[in-house]
C-alpha cells in the first residue's frame, strides 16, 4: 500500500471498532431534577474529552509503534503459514480424500448395488389394496 493512498481522515472505514464509539453523553448522564451546576457539566465534557483523547495519544505513541510492529509480523506469518504449510497440506488431504471417495464409490457400486437393484425388483411388483 502506497502511504499516499492512506486516508488520514477515516480510519475505519469497514467499520471494525464501531462498538468504541463512546461519548461523555453514553457515559455520565443526569436524570431529571439531579442536575449539577452548568459549569461543572462544561468543565466535566472538556476534562472526559481532554483526557481521553491526551491517555490515547500518549498510549498511541509508546504503545502503538510496537505493537504495529508485532501484529505486522503475526500477519505475515499467518500469510506465510498458508501459503506454505495450510494451503498445501489441504491440498493433499483433497486429493486423497478423492482417491477415497472413488474407491468406496467403486465398491459400493460393485457390491451392493446389485442386491439393492435385485430387491428394488423384487419388491416393485408388490400391490397394496385397501379394501
Amino acid at each position: 500500500m502506497d502511504l499516499s493512498t492512506l486516508d488520514m481522515e477515516n480510519r475505519d472505514p469497514n467499520s471494525i471498532n464501531d462498538h468504541l464509539k463512546t461519548g461523555f453523553e453514553d457515559v455520565i448522564a443526569e436524570t431529571d431534577g439531579t442536575h449539577s451546576s452548568n459549569c461543572v457539566w462544561k468543565a466535566s465534557y472538556f476534562c472526559f474529552h481532554g483526557c481521553k483523547s491526551c491517555c490515547y495519544n500518549l498510549f498511541a505513541i509508546l504503545i502503538g509503534i510496537f505493537l504495529a510492529i508485532g501484529w505486522g509480523i503475526q500477519f505475515a506469518f499467518i500469510a506465510f503459514a498458508h501459503v506454505w504449510c495450510v494451503t498445501p497440506i489441504l491440498r493433499v488431504c483433497m486429493i486423497h480424500c478423492n482417491l477415497c471417495q472413488k474407491t468406496f464409490g467403486t465398491c459400493v457400486n460393485c457390491c451392493c448395488a446389485p442386491f439393492c437393484e435385485v430387491f428394488s425388483l423384487l419388491f416393485s411388483n408388490i400391490r397394496i389394496e385397501k379394501k
